[in-house]
Protein backbone atom coordinates (compact mmCIF):
# COMPACT_ATOMS: atom_id res chain seq x y z
CA UNK A 1 0.00 0.00 0.00
CA UNK A 2 0.89 3.72 -0.45
CA UNK A 3 3.01 5.17 2.42
CA UNK A 4 0.34 7.47 4.47
CA UNK A 5 1.63 11.10 4.36
CA UNK A 6 1.55 13.41 6.83
CA UNK A 7 -0.80 16.11 7.28
CA UNK A 8 -0.20 19.14 8.37
CA UNK A 9 -3.97 20.65 8.08
CA UNK A 10 -5.69 18.45 10.18
CA UNK A 11 -8.56 19.60 12.20
CA UNK A 12 -11.05 17.78 14.22
CA UNK A 13 -13.81 17.80 11.34
CA UNK A 14 -13.31 16.30 7.69
CA UNK A 15 -11.84 18.47 5.04
CA UNK A 16 -13.62 18.25 1.84
CA UNK A 17 -13.46 20.27 -1.53
CA UNK A 18 -16.35 20.53 -3.97
CA UNK A 19 -15.55 21.02 -7.40
CA UNK A 20 -17.85 22.90 -9.63
CA UNK A 21 -18.16 25.36 -13.17
CA UNK A 22 -19.99 26.61 -15.07
CA UNK A 23 -18.88 24.48 -18.31
CA UNK A 24 -21.01 21.37 -16.75
CA UNK A 25 -24.15 23.51 -17.48
CA UNK A 26 -23.07 24.24 -20.99
CA UNK A 27 -23.53 20.34 -21.63
CA UNK A 28 -27.15 20.81 -23.14
CA UNK A 29 -29.69 18.26 -23.87
CA UNK A 30 -33.05 18.14 -25.31
CA UNK A 31 -36.28 19.24 -23.84
CA UNK A 32 -37.59 16.48 -21.17
CA UNK A 33 -34.22 14.03 -21.52
CA UNK A 34 -33.66 13.57 -17.58
CA UNK A 35 -30.23 14.25 -17.42
CA UNK A 36 -30.24 18.12 -17.70
CA UNK A 37 -28.69 21.09 -16.63
CA UNK A 38 -31.13 21.73 -13.91
CA UNK A 39 -29.66 18.79 -12.24
CA UNK A 40 -27.12 20.97 -11.12
CA UNK A 41 -29.15 23.98 -10.76
CA UNK A 42 -31.12 22.12 -7.76
CA UNK A 43 -27.94 20.90 -6.30
CA UNK A 44 -26.44 24.47 -5.96
CA UNK A 45 -29.92 25.61 -4.30
CA UNK A 46 -29.46 22.90 -1.65
CA UNK A 47 -26.06 23.85 -0.66
CA UNK A 48 -26.94 27.31 -0.55
CA UNK A 49 -28.31 26.03 3.27
CA UNK A 50 -25.81 27.67 5.92
CA UNK A 51 -24.29 24.30 7.04
CA UNK A 52 -22.30 24.84 3.54
CA UNK A 53 -20.88 28.07 4.02
CA UNK A 54 -17.81 26.86 4.85
CA UNK A 55 -17.34 24.14 2.24
CA UNK A 56 -14.31 24.50 0.15
CA UNK A 57 -15.33 25.21 -3.09
CA UNK A 58 -12.42 25.03 -6.32
CA UNK A 59 -13.09 24.95 -9.74
CA UNK A 60 -12.40 22.50 -11.69
CA UNK A 61 -9.51 22.24 -14.23
CA UNK A 62 -9.16 20.83 -17.75
CA UNK A 63 -7.59 17.40 -17.96
CA UNK A 64 -5.49 17.13 -20.94
CA UNK A 65 -7.16 14.98 -23.90
CA UNK A 66 -5.03 12.44 -23.19
CA UNK A 67 -6.31 11.93 -19.83
CA UNK A 68 -8.94 10.07 -21.56
CA UNK A 69 -6.09 7.42 -22.44
CA UNK A 70 -5.93 5.84 -19.04
CA UNK A 71 -9.03 4.22 -19.12
CA UNK A 72 -10.25 4.43 -22.76
CA UNK A 73 -8.15 3.58 -26.66
CA UNK A 74 -7.07 6.53 -28.28
CA UNK A 75 -9.10 5.66 -31.18
CA UNK A 76 -12.28 5.73 -29.07
CA UNK A 77 -11.27 9.78 -27.92
CA UNK A 78 -10.75 10.29 -31.71
CA UNK A 79 -14.85 8.90 -32.20
CA UNK A 80 -16.34 10.86 -29.74
CA UNK A 81 -13.91 14.00 -30.51
CA UNK A 82 -15.28 13.90 -33.91
CA UNK A 83 -18.81 13.37 -32.90
CA UNK A 84 -19.28 16.49 -31.28
CA UNK A 85 -21.39 19.19 -33.46
CA UNK A 86 -20.18 22.65 -34.38
CA UNK A 87 -24.30 23.34 -33.57
CA UNK A 88 -26.58 21.92 -32.58
CA UNK A 89 -27.23 18.70 -31.22
CA UNK A 90 -26.52 14.92 -31.73
CA UNK A 91 -27.35 11.34 -30.43
CA UNK A 92 -24.36 9.19 -29.85
CA UNK A 93 -27.22 6.53 -29.00
CA UNK A 94 -30.62 6.50 -27.89
CA UNK A 95 -29.78 7.98 -24.43
CA UNK A 96 -26.56 9.53 -25.05
CA UNK A 97 -26.93 13.19 -26.49
CA UNK A 98 -23.83 15.61 -27.01
CA UNK A 99 -23.91 19.38 -28.16
CA UNK A 100 -21.10 22.00 -29.16
CA UNK A 101 -19.68 22.14 -25.24
CA UNK A 102 -20.00 18.86 -24.05
CA UNK A 103 -16.14 17.59 -24.63
CA UNK A 104 -15.51 20.45 -22.81
CA UNK A 105 -17.64 19.41 -19.47
CA UNK A 106 -16.78 15.80 -20.53
CA UNK A 107 -12.96 17.00 -19.99
CA UNK A 108 -13.42 19.56 -17.05
CA UNK A 109 -15.50 16.40 -14.66
CA UNK A 110 -12.05 14.30 -15.76
CA UNK A 111 -9.77 17.09 -14.11
CA UNK A 112 -11.72 17.51 -11.57
CA UNK A 113 -11.82 14.00 -10.69
CA UNK A 114 -7.99 14.10 -10.87
CA UNK A 115 -7.45 17.26 -8.98
CA UNK A 116 -9.34 15.70 -6.30
CA UNK A 117 -7.40 12.52 -6.03
CA UNK A 118 -4.64 14.59 -6.05
CA UNK A 119 -5.70 16.54 -3.04
CA UNK A 120 -6.71 13.63 -0.93
CA UNK A 121 -3.06 12.07 -1.72
CA UNK A 122 -1.23 15.43 -0.68
CA UNK A 123 -3.28 15.69 1.91
CA UNK A 124 -4.51 19.07 1.52
CA UNK A 125 -8.36 17.82 1.96
CA UNK A 126 -9.35 14.11 3.25
CA UNK A 127 -12.26 13.93 0.81
CA UNK A 128 -14.16 15.85 -2.16
CA UNK A 129 -17.04 15.89 -4.28
CA UNK A 130 -16.88 17.01 -7.62
CA UNK A 131 -20.67 18.04 -9.28
CA UNK A 132 -19.96 17.27 -12.95
CA UNK A 133 -21.93 16.13 -15.59
CA UNK A 134 -22.17 14.46 -18.05
CA UNK A 135 -22.07 11.35 -15.77
CA UNK A 136 -19.62 8.57 -16.37
CA UNK A 137 -20.13 5.27 -15.01
CA UNK A 138 -21.78 3.59 -18.16
CA UNK A 139 -19.19 4.14 -20.35
CA UNK A 140 -17.53 1.11 -21.89
CA UNK A 141 -13.96 0.72 -22.83
CA UNK A 142 -15.23 1.65 -26.58
CA UNK A 143 -18.65 2.97 -26.11
CA UNK A 144 -20.55 5.93 -24.91
CA UNK A 145 -24.05 4.90 -23.74
CA UNK A 146 -26.36 5.95 -20.79
CA UNK A 147 -25.63 9.58 -20.82
CA UNK A 148 -22.22 9.12 -20.55
CA UNK A 149 -19.13 9.67 -22.62
CA UNK A 150 -15.95 9.05 -20.77
CA UNK A 151 -16.07 6.93 -17.66
CA UNK A 152 -14.73 9.43 -15.07
CA UNK A 153 -14.59 7.05 -11.81
CA UNK A 154 -11.96 4.54 -13.96
CA UNK A 155 -9.42 7.32 -15.30
CA UNK A 156 -9.96 8.66 -11.46
CA UNK A 157 -9.47 5.56 -10.45
CA UNK A 158 -6.15 4.72 -13.25
CA UNK A 159 -4.44 8.18 -12.42
CA UNK A 160 -4.50 7.41 -8.23
CA UNK A 161 -2.38 4.05 -9.56
CA UNK A 162 -0.24 5.68 -12.30
CA UNK A 163 0.71 9.56 -10.73
CA UNK A 164 0.26 8.10 -6.92
CA UNK A 165 1.47 4.91 -6.69
CA UNK A 166 -2.10 3.37 -5.45
CA UNK A 167 -1.47 0.05 -5.53
CA UNK A 168 -5.70 -0.92 -4.98
CA UNK A 169 -8.34 1.36 -5.65
CA UNK A 170 -12.05 0.47 -4.52
CA UNK A 171 -14.98 2.05 -6.42
CA UNK A 172 -18.36 1.89 -4.90
CA UNK A 173 -21.10 2.17 -7.70
CA UNK A 174 -24.73 3.03 -5.87
CA UNK A 175 -26.56 4.86 -8.80
CA UNK A 176 -29.57 2.63 -8.96
CA UNK A 177 -28.27 1.58 -12.66
CA UNK A 178 -25.39 -0.58 -12.68
CA UNK A 179 -22.10 0.83 -14.02
CA UNK A 180 -21.81 -1.65 -16.42
CA UNK A 181 -18.76 0.97 -17.88
CA UNK A 182 -16.80 0.84 -15.05
CA UNK A 183 -17.17 -3.58 -14.75
CA UNK A 184 -16.23 -3.83 -18.20
CA UNK A 185 -12.88 -1.57 -17.97
CA UNK A 186 -12.03 -3.48 -14.79
CA UNK A 187 -13.11 -7.06 -15.61
CA UNK A 188 -9.83 -8.75 -15.56
CA UNK A 189 -7.71 -6.35 -13.28
CA UNK A 190 -6.96 -7.59 -10.21
CA UNK A 191 -5.92 -4.07 -8.50
CA UNK A 192 -9.56 -2.25 -8.64
CA UNK A 193 -12.08 -3.60 -6.92
CA UNK A 194 -15.67 -2.70 -8.17
CA UNK A 195 -18.75 -2.79 -5.71
CA UNK A 196 -22.18 -2.13 -7.06
CA UNK A 197 -25.81 -1.61 -5.59
CA UNK A 198 -28.13 -1.10 -8.03
CA UNK A 199 -31.74 -2.38 -9.61
CA UNK A 200 -32.42 -5.32 -11.65
CA UNK A 201 -33.63 -5.86 -13.49
CA UNK A 202 -32.96 -2.54 -15.16
CA UNK A 203 -30.62 -0.50 -17.72
CA UNK A 204 -28.18 -1.69 -18.99
CA UNK A 205 -28.93 -5.39 -18.14
CA UNK A 206 -25.52 -5.72 -16.78
CA UNK A 207 -24.57 -6.47 -12.98
CA UNK A 208 -25.79 -10.10 -11.69
CA UNK A 209 -24.10 -11.56 -8.58
CA UNK A 210 -22.34 -14.11 -10.61
CA UNK A 211 -20.52 -11.59 -12.82
CA UNK A 212 -17.52 -11.52 -10.61
CA UNK A 213 -14.66 -10.57 -12.78
CA UNK A 214 -11.58 -12.30 -13.30
CA UNK A 215 -10.08 -12.53 -10.33
CA UNK A 216 -13.13 -12.10 -8.17
CA UNK A 217 -12.70 -7.94 -7.96
CA UNK A 218 -16.32 -7.14 -9.21
CA UNK A 219 -18.73 -7.32 -6.53
CA UNK A 220 -22.41 -6.63 -7.36
CA UNK A 221 -25.77 -6.53 -4.95
CA UNK A 222 -28.62 -6.22 -7.43
CA UNK A 223 -31.48 -5.19 -5.20
CA UNK A 224 -35.19 -5.76 -6.71
CA UNK A 225 -37.90 -3.46 -7.71
CA UNK A 226 -39.28 -1.89 -4.47
CA UNK A 227 -36.43 -2.41 -2.22
CA UNK A 228 -36.12 0.29 0.30
CA UNK A 229 -33.28 0.95 3.04
CA UNK A 230 -33.49 -1.97 5.01
CA UNK A 231 -32.44 -3.98 1.93
CA UNK A 232 -30.05 -1.63 0.72
CA UNK A 233 -28.35 -1.45 3.91
CA UNK A 234 -27.56 -5.11 4.22
CA UNK A 235 -26.45 -5.73 0.84
CA UNK A 236 -24.07 -3.06 1.85
CA UNK A 237 -22.70 -4.36 4.96
CA UNK A 238 -22.49 -7.70 3.98
CA UNK A 239 -21.33 -7.47 -0.36
CA UNK A 240 -19.90 -3.55 -0.20
CA UNK A 241 -18.29 -3.13 2.89
CA UNK A 242 -16.54 -6.62 3.44
CA UNK A 243 -15.36 -6.53 0.33
CA UNK A 244 -13.87 -2.98 0.89
CA UNK A 245 -12.32 -4.45 4.29
CA UNK A 246 -10.41 -8.11 2.29
CA UNK A 247 -9.01 -5.61 -0.09
CA UNK A 248 -8.19 -2.70 1.69
CA UNK A 249 -7.72 0.15 -0.66
CA UNK A 250 -5.71 2.95 -1.03
CA UNK A 251 -8.43 5.29 -2.07
CA UNK A 252 -11.98 4.75 -2.52
CA UNK A 253 -14.23 6.14 -5.23
CA UNK A 254 -17.70 6.53 -5.15
CA UNK A 255 -20.15 6.81 -8.30
CA UNK A 256 -22.66 8.87 -6.39
CA UNK A 257 -25.82 8.40 -8.23
CA UNK A 258 -29.21 9.74 -6.25
CA UNK A 259 -31.32 7.62 -8.70
CA UNK A 260 -32.24 4.62 -6.14
CA UNK A 261 -34.06 7.61 -4.18
CA UNK A 262 -37.93 7.23 -3.82
CA UNK A 263 -39.04 9.91 -6.10
CA UNK A 264 -37.03 8.99 -9.09
CA UNK A 265 -38.89 8.82 -12.09
CA UNK A 266 -36.26 6.06 -13.73
CA UNK A 267 -36.05 3.31 -11.30
CA UNK A 268 -38.11 1.34 -8.61
CA UNK A 269 -36.37 1.59 -5.45
CA UNK A 270 -37.58 3.56 -2.49
CA UNK A 271 -34.26 4.81 -0.81
CA UNK A 272 -34.54 8.05 1.30
CA UNK A 273 -31.93 11.18 2.06
CA UNK A 274 -30.99 9.15 5.56
CA UNK A 275 -29.68 5.82 3.28
CA UNK A 276 -27.26 7.92 1.51
CA UNK A 277 -26.03 9.86 4.79
CA UNK A 278 -25.67 5.86 6.51
CA UNK A 279 -23.71 4.41 3.42
CA UNK A 280 -21.58 7.82 3.29
CA UNK A 281 -20.84 7.41 6.52
CA UNK A 282 -19.36 4.03 6.24
CA UNK A 283 -17.87 4.88 3.29
CA UNK A 284 -16.04 7.43 5.36
CA UNK A 285 -15.06 4.60 8.32
CA UNK A 286 -13.81 2.56 5.24
CA UNK A 287 -11.55 4.65 3.85
CA UNK A 288 -10.38 5.61 7.65
CA UNK A 289 -8.90 2.35 8.05
CA UNK A 290 -7.67 1.38 5.41
CA UNK A 291 -6.85 4.63 2.88
CA UNK A 292 -5.73 7.37 5.32
CA UNK A 293 -9.14 8.64 5.00
CA UNK A 294 -8.28 9.28 1.04
CA UNK A 295 -12.20 9.51 -0.57
CA UNK A 296 -13.66 10.85 -3.62
CA UNK A 297 -17.44 11.09 -4.57
CA UNK A 298 -18.35 11.79 -8.11
CA UNK A 299 -21.86 13.30 -9.18
CA UNK A 300 -23.51 10.50 -11.26
CA UNK A 301 -27.59 9.67 -12.03
CA UNK A 302 -30.07 11.36 -10.25
CA UNK A 303 -33.56 12.69 -12.05
CA UNK A 304 -35.68 13.87 -9.81
CA UNK A 305 -34.81 17.35 -8.92
CA UNK A 306 -35.84 17.57 -5.25
CA UNK A 307 -35.02 14.28 -4.38
CA UNK A 308 -31.53 14.56 -6.05
CA UNK A 309 -30.55 17.64 -4.47
CA UNK A 310 -31.46 17.23 -0.61
CA UNK A 311 -29.74 13.29 -0.80
CA UNK A 312 -26.94 15.03 -2.67
CA UNK A 313 -26.81 17.64 0.18
CA UNK A 314 -26.96 15.07 3.19
CA UNK A 315 -24.12 13.28 0.92
CA UNK A 316 -21.73 16.42 1.11
CA UNK A 317 -22.49 17.47 4.75
CA UNK A 318 -21.65 14.06 5.75
CA UNK A 319 -18.43 14.16 4.00
CA UNK A 320 -17.89 17.22 5.86
CA UNK A 321 -18.80 16.21 9.32
CA UNK A 322 -17.16 12.61 9.04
Amino acid sequence: MVAHQARTDYISAMTTRYFEHDIFQQHITPPGHPERVDRLRALEEALSADPFAALDRAQAPRAPDEAVLLAHPERFLDKVRDAIPETGMVRIDNDTVASPKSLEAAMHAIGAAMAAVDGVFAGTFDNAFVAARPPGHHAEKETAMGFCLFNTAAIAARHAQKAHGAERVAIIDWDVHHGNGTQDIFWDDATVLYCSTHQMPLYPGTGARDETGEHGTIVNAPLSPGAAGEAFREAFRSRVLDSIDEFGPDLIIVSAGFDAHIRDPLANINLVEEDFDWATGRLIEAAGRHADNRLVSLLEGGYDLQGLAASAAMHINRLMRG
